[in-house]
């Protein structure tokens, strides 16, 4: 009776370890499968973003190919809307470090309409590795601040498609962030703003991104 006994503990003993082992093996499985779903929702987020900036440059491409025959006369129109609104001291209104100081004079000033024109007639005008994509980057700004918020999403991508290097690309993704926070699309502003702090861990744009994140829990 006791060899028995013994023998009936020691299969108890058996079949609880390996349903402990099927246990771990289960777990082991599932924080695989949750890792592997991670790194997907990553990849889908990262392949959203490059498609989007695709499909802005094409739009792009394709407007610019219709609108091509009044595009002269549209310059011609900025250029005379520059020499309105420049103010006295000027002597070359179309240097483009006069009209992009006075842009941010303007944008200092509060003067948001003539930053604004100021910016657009920049942006139309000059070729510029720095101040160009500045000046996209305050046309978002001020398209947000006056709730415009299409428009503003448009020079962000703008920004960040033209000019994928620049420093201000990160904060560019973070605003749009903010953009779908504002139009109440609350899971699209969430994946933004996990982009942002996984592409650009080291920036500040990551850490504005972060606190929204926690700020929406």
């Amino acid at each position: 009776m006791k060899i028995r006994f013994n023998f009936t503990f020691f299969i108890f003993i058996c079949l609880l370890q390996n349903s402990l082992y099927a246990d771990e093996n289960t777990d082991v499985k599932t924080d695989i499968l949750f890792l592997k779903i991670q790194e997907l929702e990553a990849e889908i987020a990262e392949l959203r973003n490059k498609i989007e900036s695709q499909n802005y440059l094409i739009d792009k491409l394709i407007e610019e190919s219709l609108t091509s025959s009044t595009k002269s006369t549209e310059v011609d129109e900025n250029i005379d809307l520059a020499l309105d609104i420049r103010f006295k001291g000027i002597e070359d209104p179309n240097s483009k470090d006069q009209i992009y100081d006075a842009a941010i004079k303007a944008l200092e000033n509060q003067d948001l309409d003539k930053a604004f024109k100021l910016f657009d007639f920049f942006v139309n005008s000059f070729s510029d590795e720095e101040k160009r994509p500045l000046s996209y980057f305050w046309l978002g700004e001020i398209c947000f601040i006056e709730n415009k918020l299409e428009k503003s999403k448009d020079f962000f991508m703008q920004l960040i498609s033209l000019y994928p290097n620049h420093y201000r690309v990160p904060l560019a993704h973070k605003k749009i962030g903010d953009i779908y926070l504002k139009s109440d699309e609350l899971d699209m502003a969430k994946e933004k703003y996990n982009f942002v702090v996984r592409e650009y861990p080291n920036n500040t744009a990551s850490s504005l991104a972060l606190q929204l994140l926690k700020n929406m829990e």
